[in-house]
């Protein structure tokens, strides 16, 4: 026998000392469950007995099995021993609601005289009640994870039995804490509401991924022990280390975040989870279940003094244009223009020095301005408002000119009324940035935005309404996509008044008068969903003459879940030039992120030397490629054979992989305001020196000498980069909830909802990891001079 295999089966743990006390718990649970089911069948169900000996196996094996023995050979096997002890074991023997069966297995004497009275002890209530606080549970779980891993208390516990049984005891007890509020089992209540989780979660879910990419990206062995340790794999110390960092890092975050998506769930849907019991005794209806003896009388029943709230009714939305003082000042028409001739104004200033100042780009208004500030704000923007370049696009004074030079009446081709020219400028524009080094090249960027100015002028002076903007523009696409993620929209806010509406002013404008035009976008504002090609402009507001139409809270990607016929656009499952622009822009994104990492560029240097080019032009260009184009039309159409297979071909293959696709919108966006992010608080300063400059040419110092040392990147900021993770989980998060949704419209059952979603679900949990990757590497500093 192969000795590795005859090490694996002469390592499993037989002492009586450990599997006779999982053994004897599992024997009183079951106990314990048969009474608690013979009185309350409804709560009590065979499942909370699977998940609880489920637990207790899943214990044994991280405790018994080789595991235990190989961890002392290798870092990935011990990770994996941890995630069951912390991670696996934990919520399952919470979810079997242990507290009743394990008190109720117990002899009647044992229950009575000794353990009942200890724990209807007030004391040691309001110490448990402490522990299980999220505060303190979340606390102690942390610590207990960082402490031990830290090398002297590692190596400790590697090298004495005794003090690696106290770890594991340490590590099962904090995670008990930490897991107890999120499960809240029968009969306990946490003193937070059920959404205040979510962040609770999300905090571990970060540490986790800290503390994960500690170990997969540190450059050498962390503990002595695995450095000297026998190879009994093909596996180098180093990529041992990197491999355990990976384990408690994907299946970590997916364990973290999947309560996450049944809590929002649960939120969303509260009837599909609230218990009936509770609902009626709220209400005044039939009392709770009696209880079984004076023990549980004595424990419970505190406990259950108080039911959870119901819910009342939601309050008015939020309306952005009912704030005083802000919104007349949003709805207006003069503070719109003010905005656009500042921009324009900035433009201007933009392609001059880009034409005619220095040809570096962090010392040039060409250089800084559209690369770090204006995308760094833009996100800003969508991320806490909506689309507010589009509301102040600076393009759309000229136009507006040539419109009323022109006064244009034909309408746009309909063969082109759609995404596909918008599509094919979006990817040449990303390649040009990549590729071509448009970022660095003042001079390149003042024509970009030149054509640009030019396109929509020409365009509009020649078709009525905004062709330019619904059909043609790549940052308008941009922003239409990007904005379903954003926490507003443009919306009514009484349908019952526009049912009695006859002039439709909203879409026609009203007669007479040109500043009260109505929609350019053709967007009838009774039947708008979602925030697809609204540019918010508010020329409908404006135009309402009930003053019917808001700037209403919305929460994010809503609109992509459901497939109603939408005003100008239609039903989304309908467009594949839609579904075709996402996948770009989701893809585009990490495409865009990982050409500036250092590691890839190195690689790309090499590759090139390798076939003997001077340059990575072609390399490069393959490689985006690659990313942003032949990935998604790969990926996608395979998801949705797979998906469609589930379905039984019930539902329409175009249906599947556009719906799907539009949900991984929110995960593009938080990789695209994690990148834009970095540059922007990491180079904010460069834009100083720029402006200087351009003074000290114009012959004034009124603003002193350029302060060249602005214009190198600052330091990361502590906080960044848990802001990072964060936005990255919770872009996977809503993508997978927003999938899942769907996926709920196109088959019934659990299991066939979760095989629709499952390949979906795998390529969102790649772009995530690969999104994670790239924020811990080395960065390009973009549009300044390094340090």
């Amino acid at each position: 026998m192969d000795p590795f295999v005859q090490a694996i089966f002469s390592s499993w743990n037989l002492d009586p000392l450990l599997w006779f006390p999982l053994l004897l718990t599992g024997w009183v649970y079951l106990t314990g469950w048969r009474f608690m089911r013979n009185r309350m069948p409804e709560r009590f169900t065979r499942r909370r007995l699977a998940s609880f000996q489920l637990g207790l196996a899943t214990l044994w094996l991280a405790l018994a099995s080789p595991l235990d023995t190989l961890g002392n050979l290798l870092l990935s096997v011990h990770m994996t021993q941890h995630i069951l002890i912390m991670m696996v074991a934990p919520p399952l023997l919470l979810l079997g609601l242990p507290g009743m069966p394990l008190l109720m297995g117990l002899p009647r004497a044992v229950r009575r005289h000794w353990i009942g009275p200890f724990i209807a002890w007030p004391a040691l209530r309001r110490i448990f009640h402490g522990l299980t606080h999220p505060v303190f549970a979340l606390t102690a779980f942390t610590v207990a994870t960082w402490a031990w891993h830290v090398p002297v208390l590692y190596e400790l516990a590697l090298q004495d039995p005794t003090w690696h049984k106290i770890e594991h005891v340490l590590f099962l007890g904090t995670a008990l804490l930490f897991w107890w509020p999120v499960i809240e089992p029968w009969p306990s209540r946490s003193p937070w509401p059920r959404w205040a989780m979510i962040p609770y979660l999300l905090l571990a879910d970060i540490q986790n991924t800290v503390f994960s990419a500690f170990f997969s990206f540190y450059e050498t062995p962390i503990y002595e022990t695995y450095r000297t340790a026998p190879r009994i794999v093909s596996m180098t110390a180093l990529e041992d280390q990197s491999v355990a960092g990976a384990i408690m890092w994907v299946p970590g975050s997916i364990i973290f975040l999947f309560p996450v998506a049944v809590i929002l769930r649960s939120l969303l849907h509260p009837r599909l989870v609230a218990p009936e019991e509770y609902r009626l005794a709220a209400i005044g209806g039939p009392p709770l279940p009696p209880v079984p003896d004076a023990v549980f009388r004595s424990v419970a029943l505190p406990l259950l003094e108080s039911p959870p709230p119901v819910p009342t009714a939601s309050r008015e939305e939020r309306d952005l244009l009912r704030i005083r003082g802000l919104g007349p000042v949003l709805s207006s028409l003069a503070f719109r223009r003010t905005i656009q001739w500042i921009l324009l104004l900035l433009a201007v200033a933009v392609v001059l020095d880009g034409l005619l100042g220095p040809d570096l780009s962090p010392m040039n208004l060409a250089g800084v301005l559209p690369w770090t500030h204006w995308r760094g704000i833009v996100v800003l923007g969508l991320l806490l408002a909506g689309n507010i370049f589009c509301a102040g696009c600076p393009f759309m004074l000229p136009r507006e000119l040539g419109k009323r030079i022109f006064k244009p009446t034909r309408p746009w081709p309909r063969w082109l009324r759609s995404k596909w020219i918008a599509v094919a400028l979006l990817i040449l524009f990303l390649w040009t940035y990549e590729v071509l080094g448009l970022w660095d090249s003042p001079w390149l960027t003042a024509w970009v935005i030149i054509a640009y100015f030019l396109a929509a002028t020409v365009v509009d002076s020649f078709f009525r309404g905004a062709s330019f903007c619904k059909y043609i523009c790549p940052i308008g696409q941009f922003h239409f996509v990007q904005s379903t993620a954003s926490p507003h929209e443009v919306r009514v806010r009484n349908e019952s008044t526009c049912s009695s509406c006859s002039t439709h002013d909203c879409i026609s404008g009203r007669p007479g008068d040109p500043s009260l035009r109505g929609c350019e976008l053709d967007l009838f504002q009774p039947r708008k969903i979602g925030n697809m090609d609204c540019t918010f402009c508010l020329d409908c507001v404006r135009a309402c003459p009930n003053d019917n139409i808001g700037i209403l809270a919305t929460p994010p990607g809503r609109d992509l879940i459901m497939d109603p016929v939408r005003s100008s656009v239609g039903r989304l499952s309908k467009r594949w030039d839609l579904g075709a622009l996402v996948a770009v822009l989701v893809f585009g994104a990490f495409a865009n992120a990982i050409g500036m990492v250092g590691p890839v560029l190195d690689r790309q240097v090499a590759w090139a030397s390798s076939l003997q080019h001077d340059s990575i032009f072609w390399i490069a260009t393959w490689c985006f490629l690659a990313i942003a184009v032949v990935a998604p039309l790969a990926l996608l159409p395979l998801a949705g054979l797979c998906s469609r297979a589930v379905t039984g071909r019930t539902v329409d293959f175009r249906t599947i992989v556009v719906r799907m696709t539009l949900g991984f919108a929110p995960l593009g966006f938080a990789m695209w305001l994690v990148h834009m992010l970095f540059h922007f608080v990491t180079s904010w300063g460069t834009i100083v020196p720029a402006f200087q400059r351009v003074f000290e040419d114009l012959g004034t110092t009124v603003f002193g000498e350029p302060i060249w040392a602005m214009s190198c990147c600052g330091p990361m900021p502590s906080w960044l980069l848990p802001l990072e993770i964060l936005l990255l989980d919770l872009g996977l998060l809503l993508s997978l909830f927003i999938q899942y949704r769907i996926a709920r419209q196109f088959v019934r059952g659990a299991r066939r909802e979760l095989a629709v979603v499952l390949p979906w679900c795998l390529i969102g949990i790649g772009l995530f990891v690969l999104g994670i990757w790239i924020i811990f590497q080395p960065m390009q500093m973009r549009g300044t001079l390094l340090p």
